[in-house]
C-alpha cells in the first residue's frame, strides 16, 4: 500500500461560512494484489471531515498495519485495516475503502457499481444543477440556462437573504422553467425555526420538493417538527454530526444527503441508502429518499460516488456534477453531465486510468 499527496486548484474560490477555499488537498491510496491495483482518494474538507494532517496520520498508520506479516496476504486485510481508522477520520477511511473496492471489483471483472451490489446494468445517473445565490434576474438566468442544457432538476441556494426575497427568487424560477422541472432549496442551516416555518409555508405554492438543511445541524427536534407538509426536509450537514440511525429514529428527514467522503466510504453510503428505504425498527417504515453528493472531490472520488448512486435502485437526481469546479483534476476525463445525466463507467473497477478516459 502506498499513499501519495496531491493538490488541486479550484476553478474559482469557494466561500463558506468560515473560510475561502482555493484548492483541494488530499491523498491517493494505492493497493496492489497479484498484479492488480486499486486506487482510492482521500480528500478531507475541514468542517466536514478531519484535517489534512489528521488524514495523513490515519493513512500512514494504515500503511504500517498493511506491512505486517501475514496481514498483507490475508483475505481479511480490508476489515483489519479499516478497523484501525479512527471514527474522526472519514476521509481517510473513504480513501482506503475505495482502493479496496476498486481492487476487488477489478479482480472480479465487474464495474464498481455491480460489485457494490447493483443488480441491473445502469448506464447513467440523473444529476441536478446547482443555482447559486443571486438577484431574481441572475437566478432566473442561471436556471433557464441549466434547463436549456437538459437539466430537469435544479437546486437553488437560499438562506443568505430574507425569506421573502428567497421566496420571490424561487417563484420567479418556477414561472420561468415551468411545472415539470423539479426545484429544490438549500439553506445550509441558515434559518431559525420561525423563518423555516414561514419559508416552508410560502414555498408550498412554488412546488419546492424539499429544502436542504433548513435549520442548524444539531436541531433534530426542529427538523422533525418541520416535516409533514408538501415541502420535504433534507438533512446534509447534520450527517457529519449525527448518525443515520439516530436521524431516522427521530423521524427528522424526508431526504438524506449522503456524501461518501463525509460518511467514510461508498459502503457506508449504500448501507445508509438501504436503511433509508427500509426505515428503522423504532419508527414506521416510511420511505426516506437518499441523494448522493460530493464535497468537491477529485475524479476518483467523484467516479466512486457515481457508482454508488448507480447501485441504488431508483436513485433521484444527485449532486454529482461538480467536476467543473476544479481547475485541474486527477484524471483528464471529468465525468461531465450531459442533458442532466452522468455516464456510469462500465469497465472493471471504478474508472479507467488510460489517458484519463473512462471505459464507458
Amino acid at each position: 500500500m502506498t499513499v501519495e499527496p496531491f493538490s488541486l486548484d479550484l476553478a474559482r474560490p469557494l466561500s463558506t461560512a468560515d473560510r475561502t477555499i482555493t484548492h483541494r488537498d488530499g491523498f491517493l491510496v494505492r493497493i496492489e494484489r497479484d498484479g492488480v491495483e486499486g486506487i482510492g482518494e482521500a480528500t478531507p474538507l475541514p468542517g466536514w471531515t478531519e484535517s489534512i494532517d489528521e488524514c495523513r496520520t490515519a493513512l500512514e498508520r494504515a500503511v504500517s498495519v498493511s506491512e505486517r506479516e501475514p496481514l498483507a496476504r490475508s483475505t481479511t486485510d480490508r476489515e483489519t485495516i479499516l478497523a484501525e481508522v479512527p471514527a474522526s477520520c472519514p476521509a481517510a477511511r473513504h480513501g482506503l475503502a475505495l482502493a479496496f473496492s476498486d481492487l476487488r471489483a477489478r479482480q472480479a471483472r465487474q464495474p464498481l457499481y455491480r460489485y457494490l451490489g447493483g443488480t441491473e446494468r445502469v448506464t447513467s445517473v440523473p444529476v441536478n444543477a446547482t443555482i447559486g445565490d443571486g438577484s431574481v434576474e441572475a437566478t432566473v438566468r442561471a436556471a433557464t440556462r441549466a434547463v436549456d442544457r437538459g437539466y430537469d432538476c435544479l437546486k437553488c441556494k437560499v438562506g443568505a437573504r430574507p425569506v421573502t426575497a428567497d421566496v420571490e427568487r424561487l417563484r420567479a424560477v418556477r414561472d420561468a422553467v415551468g411545472p415539470a422541472v423539479e426545484l429544490r432549496g438549500d439553506a445550509n442551516g441558515a434559518w431559525s425555526r420561525e423563518q423555516a416555518d414561514r419559508a416552508f409555508e410560502e414555498l408550498e405554492a412554488v412546488n419546492i420538493s424539499y429544502v436542504e438543511q433548513p435549520l442548524s445541524p444539531d436541531n433534530i427536534e426542529g427538523h422533525t417538527a418541520l416535516r409533514g407538509g408538501d415541502v420535504g426536509v433534507a438533512l446534509d450537514e447534520t450527517l457529519a454530526e449525527i448518525s443515520v440511525n439516530e436521524i431516522l429514529s427521530a423521524g427528522a428527514a424526508d431526504v438524506l444527503i449522503l456524501k461518501p467522503m463525509v460518511l467514510g466510504g461508498l459502503d457506508r453510503v449504500r448501507d445508509a441508502a438501504i436503511m433509508a428505504h427500509e426505515g428503522t425498527d423504532s419508527t414506521s417504515s416510511e420511505d426516506v429518499i437518499p441523494i448522493v453528493t460530493t464535497t468537491i472531490d477529485g475524479a476518483y472520488a467523484r467516479s466512486g460516488a457515481v457508482h454508488v448512486a448507480a447501485s441504488i435502485s431508483g436513485i433521484s437526481a444527485c449532486g454529482l456534477a461538480t467536476g467543473d469546479r476544479l481547475a485541474e483534476d486527477l484524471l483528464t476525463h471529468r465525468l461531465p453531465a450531459t442533458r442532466g445525466r452522468i455516464a456510469v463507467p462500465q469497465g472493471n473497477g471504478n474508472i479507467s486510468r488510460r489517458s484519463g478516459i473512462t471505459d464507458a
